[in-house]
C-alpha cells in the first residue's frame, strides 16, 4: 500500500496501466484510498491533458464497451485515454515532515548570481511567481540551489520542468549531486521506472499531464522553448500540476515578450559566470549549400572550418536546419573523420552521442535544433549551416550560440553563422548578443 501511495499520491494514471499488480489496485480502490473518474468528461474534455478540440477529442466504434466512445488524441502517446477508460488518482494529502536535507555543492555564487538568489527567496516566501532572465552561461542552474534547498527542508514537494529530454537529462545529475539523500525522480518519455515518494521532480512538460495538484513549487527551465511556447496546453499542464497558491519560476534566455510582461517579480542577469563576454557570432556566406549537399560535396568553407577544428583538436557542433540534411551530411562528413556522428530528434542514442563529445572520444556532433539547449561542452566550437533558414528564430540562434565559450578555461568559443544571405532573424541574434555584452559590462 506505502508503494502504490507514493506513486500516485499527486498522479492521475490509467486505471489499466498502473505498474502494481490489478488485485491490489482494486483493492485500494475498495478502502476508499484511490478516486476513480472517467478519461473523458460529459463535456468532451480529456480528464488527463484537458484538451477539448473537437480535432483532438475524436468518436469511434469501441470493441471494449461494444458502443461509440471518444478518446483524446492529444496525450494519446501516453496510453489510450477513452470515455470508457478510468483514471485513478491517489485521495489523501502526503504530508512531508520538514527536515534539513544534505546541501553539497562547493561552488560560490557571483554577485549577480547571488543577488538573483536573494531576490527568489524573497517572491517564494510571498508565494509570487518570478523570472530569471540570465544569458545563456550564467550558471542559472546554481543559483537555483539555495532556493530549492530552503524549499526541500520547509517540506515542499518541488517540479523543475523543462520542454527537452535533453535538459531534464542534463539537471539530473548535477541535482542528484547536489542534494544526495533527497527522493529524487527524472521523467521523460520512456524514462525507467524509479522508487520512492520523489519530493523533487525533474520532467519534461508533458509528463505535467499525469499530474494534478501535485507541487508546492514549480520551477519552469527554457520556458521559451519549443513546443512549450507553442502548445498552450502545456502551460494548462503546469496550472493544473500545482497546489491552489503555488508559485511558478520561470528561467530562460531568451524569454518572450508576453513572459517578460506578465511577471513583475525578475531577476536579470547579463554577464556569464566566469566574467567573460559573450562570443559574437561571425556571419560567413555559404552560397547554394543545399545544392552542394544534394550532390554529395561539403562547401569549401564549411569544409575548411571543420578540418580546422580537428587539426587544433577543438570539439565542435555543427547545427542544422532538417533531418534530411544532417542524413545527407553524415558520410560526406565521415570521410574527413569516421569518428564525428549524427544526432537529432529522433535518435535514440543521442545521450550517448553527446557523452562521447563531452569525454573527447568523438571530435564533433551533426545536429539539428535539438541540442540548442541544456548541453554544455567544455571548448566546444560552433557552426550553424543555413542560419538565414527559417527554422532558426533568433532566440533559437542565441541558444544555439549559448553552447559555446561556457568553460572557464575555455571562454572565448567562436560561433559561425553560415548562410544562404542574412536573415533579419540573424541580425536580431547577433544585436541582442552585444546588447548583454554592453549590459554586463556596464
Amino acid at each position: 500500500m506505502k508503494e502504490l501511495e507514493d506513486f500516485l499520491t499527486g498522479r492521475i494514471w490509467l486505471r489499466d496501466f498502473t505498474p502494481f499488480a490489478p488485485e491490489s489496485v482494486e483493492q485500494a480502490i475498495h478502502d476508499g484510498f484511490i478516486a476513480v473518474r472517467p478519461g473523458i468528461m460529459e463535456s468532451l474534455q480529456c480528464a488527463r491533458c484537458l484538451n477539448r478540440s473537437k480535432n483532438n477529442i475524436v468518436s469511434f466504434n469501441c470493441a471494449k464497451c461494444e458502443g461509440v466512445c471518444h478518446y483524446c488524441r492529444h496525450c494519446i502517446r501516453m496510453g489510450r485515454v477513452s470515455s470508457c477508460t478510468d483514471l485513478i488518482t491517489w485521495k489523501e494529502p502526503h504530508a512531508i515532515t520538514p527536515y534539513s536535507h544534505s546541501f553539497i555543492w562547493n561552488g560560490e555564487l557571483t554577485d549577480l548570481q547571488q543577488q538573483a538568489s536573494n531576490e527568489l527567496k524573497q517572491s517564494l516566501r510571498r508565494n509570487e511567481p518570478h523570472l530569471v532572465y540570465a544569458v545563456c552561461g550564467a550558471g542559472k542552474t546554481e543559483l537555483l540551489f539555495p532556493p530549492l534547498h530552503g524549499a526541500l527542508s520547509e517540506g515542499k514537494r518541488i517540479c523543475i520542468a523543462a520542454p527537452r529530454t535533453d535538459v531534464v537529462l542534463e539537471l539530473s545529475p548535477r541535482l542528484k549531486a547536489v542534494f544526495p539523500d533527497t527522493i529524487i525522480h527524472t521523467l521523460y518519455g520512456g524514462s525507467p521506472a524509479e522508487a520512492g515518494f520523489a519530493q523533487l521532480v525533474l520532467a519534461t512538460t508533458h509528463q505535467l499531464y499525469r499530474f494534478e495538484q501535485a507541487f508546492d513549487l514549480m520551477i519552469v527551465d527554457e520556458a521559451d522553448a519549443f513546443p512549450y511556447s507553442y502548445d498552450p496546453a502545456l502551460a494548462g499542464a503546469v496550472k493544473k500540476s500545482l497546489k491552489a497558491n503555488a508559485p511558478v519560476v520561470y528561467v530562460s534566455a531568451t524569454p518572450s515578450k508576453e513572459l517578460m510582461g506578465s511577471i513583475a517579480n525578475q531577476s536579470k542577469i547579463f554577464r556569464r559566470f566566469h566574467g567573460h563576454p559573450l562570443p559574437v557570432p561571425v556571419f560567413q556566406s555559404l552560397w547554394n549549400y543545399r545544392k552542394s549537399f544534394h550532390s554529395n560535396k561539403i562547401p569549401a568553407k564549411l569544409d575548411e572550418w571543420v578540418k580546422q577544428r580537428l587539426a587544433k583538436e577543438q570539439p565542435f557542433m555543427l547545427f542544422f536546419p532538417t533531418i534530411e540534411m544532417i542524413g545527407m551530411a553524415e558520410s560526406l562528413f565521415q570521410s574527413i573523420d569516421p569518428r564525428i556522428r549524427a544526432v537529432h530528434s529522433k535518435d535514440p542514442d543521442r545521450k550517448e552521442k553527446v557523452m562521447a563529445l563531452r569525454n573527447r572520444e568523438i571530435p564533433g556532433i551533426l545536429t539539428s535544433t535539438i541540442l540548442e539547449r541544456g548541453v554544455t561542452i567544455e571548448n566546444v566550437q560552433v557552426a550553424i549551416v543555413g542560419a538565414d533558414e527559417a527554422i532558426f528564430e533568433a532566440s533559437a540562434l542565441i541558444q544555439m550560440a549559448g553552447r559555446s565559450g561556457r568553460s572557464s578555461a575555455f571562454p572565448d568559443g567562436e560561433v559561425v553563422f553560415f548562410h544562404n544571405g542574412i536573415s533579419r532573424q540573424m541580425d536580431k541574434a547577433r544585436d541582442l548578443i552585444k546588447f548583454y555584452n554592453r549590459e554586463g559590462f556596464k
